[in-house]
Order: structure tokens, then sequence, then C-alpha cells
């Protein structure tokens, strides 16, 4: 039983670490979302900015182009967390049955060891029940 306890409590870690790993990298998505809400956000205020002044209309250009290099890189790195988020999802699914056929092999073996238990005990109350009776039988056979 030490044996599969251990086996479980390391199942079970591995369960909750691939658990982490997700929220890690959902929280990661969530990161780039904002980040690009941001980006979309700053070029508004960038694009009001630029028509204030004549410097403004002509460096607007080159601070699109360096805010679309980034909008890319974002979306790049997304598509990367995505897939990442996608075989965390398919460790974890594994990890779980896994833990779970564990589980229920843990199950029947202590229900196999409880029967046994539960046979042993009765079989020791018949031999006590068939002792008194063949004493009790052998004491009427002497009293006649």
């Amino acid at each position: 039983m030490n044996r599969t306890n251990s086996l479980l409590r390391l199942k079970r870690f591995r369960v909750d670490e691939m658990r982490r790993r997700i929220a890690a990298i959902e929280a990661m998505r969530v990161d780039l979302e904002h980040k690009l809400t941001d980006l979309d956000d700053n070029v508004a205020r960038e694009k009001q900015r630029a028509g204030d002044s004549d410097i403004g209309r002509l460096a607007f250009p080159s601070f699109l182009r360096s805010i679309e290099a980034r909008r890319e890189n974002l979306r790049t790195t997304m598509k990367d967390i995505e897939r990442e988020y996608a075989a965390a999802q398919a460790d974890l699914g594994d990890a779980f049955q896994e833990l779970k056929s564990l589980e229920i092999a843990a199950e029947q073996q202590e229900r196999r060891l409880a029967d046994v238990q539960t046979r042993r005990a009765q079989t020791r109350m018949d031999e006590i029940a068939l002792m008194r009776h063949l004493r009790k039988h052998a004491m009427r056979s002497a009293a006649r």
C-alpha cells in the first residue's frame, strides 16, 4: 500500500502541476490580449496627437509601422501560447486519466484486502462456534 500511496501522491502532484501550468499560460494569454488592446489605444491617442503638429504627421507613419511590427510579434506569441495551451490541456487529460486509473486500482486493492480480512474474521468466528458446539455436544454425550 505504501508504494501505491506514493504513486498516488506523485500522480496528484503531476495533475496539480499541469493545472498550475495551464493557469500560467492562461495568465500570459490574458496579458498579451491586454497588451494588444493597449497598442490599439496607443495608436488612437498618437493619431490624435499627430494631427496637432506637422512633425507629428511626418512621424506618425513610422510610428504605425513600429506598432504594426509589435502587434505582429504579439500575435505570433499569442499563437505559440495557444499551441502550448492545447498541449498542456492534452497533458493534463493524460495525467488525470493516469491518476484516475491508479485511484481505481487502489480502491479495488483496498476492497480485496477488506474482503480477505472479513473472510478471515468469519472463518475464526466459525471455528470458535464449531469448537463450542463440539464441546457442548461432547459434554452432553458424557452426561448420558
